[in-house]
C-alpha cells in the first residue's frame, strides 16, 4: 500500500491511498478556490444536555451536479475536480464545507442558556472508487481491504488532533437519505465531543456490566448467533444479524466475533473477511425491490479518551425503505419524542435479506 499526502489549492489536504507502489500523485490542484471558512459555531443545548453544530456556509455546498460536473471524479483536461490526479484508488481529503474544522472563529454570545463555542474538528470526504457509476457493494475484496487501511489510518491521525474526543466513519448512500453527491464515498467527522447516541450506548455497556459483569456487546452478538433467526450472513471473523429491536425497517449490525475497541484494532485475517460479507450484505439490500436501496452505514467505535474499555467495534447499517414504493418517515412519535415504530418485525426482514442472492 502506497499513502500520498498532498495538498488542494486552498490549502486543504489530500490523501492517496494506492495498491501500486509506483502510483504517480503529483498532478497538482491548479484551481482558484476561495478561502476556507472559518469554524462553525458548537451551542448547547441545556435541556437535552448536547452539542448543536451551526454551520451556515454548508448552504452553499454542491448539491446533486450532473455526473460530467461531479467534483470527486478524477480531473480531466478542462475540468479540474477535487482529486487532481487523472485516476485514483481512494482518496481522503478534508472537506469543502466542514461541520468541523480547525479554523479559528469568534463568536457572540446568542444570550439565554446556551454555551458556544467554535466547531473545533475535522471533517474529511473518503472516495472509495475513481468509478461514478459504481458503488461500495461493487468494489473488489482488495479495495474495500484498502478502503479499511483509510478508514484506520484517518481514525488514528484524527483521533490525535487536539480538542478531538470520537471520530466516526460512515456512508450516506442515495437521494432518498438526503446526499448532495452521487459518487461513491463517504464522510469522516472529528467531533470535539463525545456524540449521543455514543454516550447512551456506553451508559448502557457500564450499567450492563455493574449488574452481571458481562460485556453488553458481546453478550448481544453470542446471544443472536444462538437464535439464528435474525443472523442474515456469518464468517469466521464477524457476524450480520437484524437486531431483536430494529427501528428501521431493514436494519442490520455487523460484529466483529472478538471485541476492539476501533477499526486500527482489526488484524490481516479479519480485514480481508469483511469485503466480501459486507457487499453481499449490500447486495442482497439492492435486490429486495429491484433498485438501489439508500442506506446510512455508520461505524461505532471508541471515543478517544472515555469508555474505550466498554466500546466494542461495530457497523450499524440502516434503510429508511420499507416498501418497493414507500418509506420510513421520522414523523411525530419518532421525530418529537424518539419513540420508534418498526412497521416490518425483523425476522422478516432477516428472512427476506436470507433468501436474496448476494453472495
Amino acid at each position: 500500500m502506497k499513502r500520498t499526502v498532498t495538498h488542494l489549492a486552498d490549502g486543504r489536504e489530500l490523501i492517496y491511498f494506492d495498491r501500486r507502489d509506483d502510483a504517480d500523485r503529483g498532478a497538482p490542484d491548479t484551481r482558484e478556490l476561495p478561502a476556507r471558512p472559518r469554524a462553525s459555531e458548537l451551542r448547547h443545548d441545556p435541556i437535552m444536555d448536547e452539542w448543536v453544530a451551526v454551520a451556515g456556509h454548508r448552504q452553499g455546498r454542491t448539491f446533486l451536479p450532473p455526473a460530467d460536473q461531479c467534483p470527486l471524479c478524477p480531473s480531466v483536461p478542462g475540468r479540474r475536480t477535487e482529486i487532481p490526479s487523472p485516476e485514483y484508488d481512494v482518496a481522503v481529503f478534508e472537506n469543502r464545507f466542514p461541520s468541523f474544522s480547525d479554523h479559528e472563529g469568534t463568536y457572540e454570545e446568542p444570550g439565554g442558556l446556551s454555551e458556544v463555542r467554535p466547531g473545533v474538528g475535522r471533517c474529511e470526504v473518503v472516495c472509495f472508487t475513481s468509478e461514478h457509476d459504481s458503488s461500495f457493494a461493487a468494489l473488489s475484496p482488495e479495495r474495500v481491504d484498502l478502503v479499511l487501511t483509510a478508514w484506520a489510518d484517518r481514525t488514528a491521525e484524527l483521533s490525535a488532533l487536539p480538542g478531538v474526543e470520537q471520530v466516526f466513519c460512515f456512508e450516506n448512500r442515495g437521494a432518498e437519505i438526503g446526499i448532495t453527491l452521487s459518487h461513491p464515498h463517504g464522510q469522516i467527522y472529528a467531533y470535539p465531543y463525545v456524540t449521543p447516541r455514543t454516550r447512551q450506548m456506553l451508559a448502557s455497556a457500564a450499567r450492563y456490566r455493574e449488574r452481571t459483569g458481562g460485556d453488553l456487546f458481546a453478550d448481544v452478538l453470542a446471544a443472536e448467533r444462538k437464535a439464528e433467526i435474525r443472523v442474515v450472513a456469518a464468517n469466521d471473523h464477524w457476524t450480520a444479524f437484524v437486531p431483536a429491536a430494529a427501528r428501521w425497517p431493514f436494519e442490520v449490525h455487523v460484529y466483529l466475533n472478538r471485541r476492539v475497541p476501533d477499526l486500527g484494532s482489526l488484524n490481516v485475517e479479519e480485514r480481508a473477511a469483511f469485503g466480501p460479507l459486507y457487499t453481499g450484505v449490500l447486495r442482497r439490500l439492492d435486490g429486495l425491490f429491484g433498485v438501489p436501496m439508500p442506506y446510512v452505514a455508520a461505524w461505532h467505535q471508541a471515543p478517544v479518551r472515555e469508555g474505550r474499555d466498554l466500546a466494542y467495534l461495530h457497523l450499524q447499517l440502516f434503510s429508511i425503505r420499507r416498501a418497493p414504493q414507500k418509506l420510513k418517515y421520522l414523523a411525530g412519535s419518532e421525530s418529537a419524542m424518539g419513540a420508534f415504530v418498526n412497521d416490518v418485525p425483523p425476522e422478516e426482514a432477516a428472512r427476506q435479506l436470507r433468501t436474496q442472492d448476494g453472495f
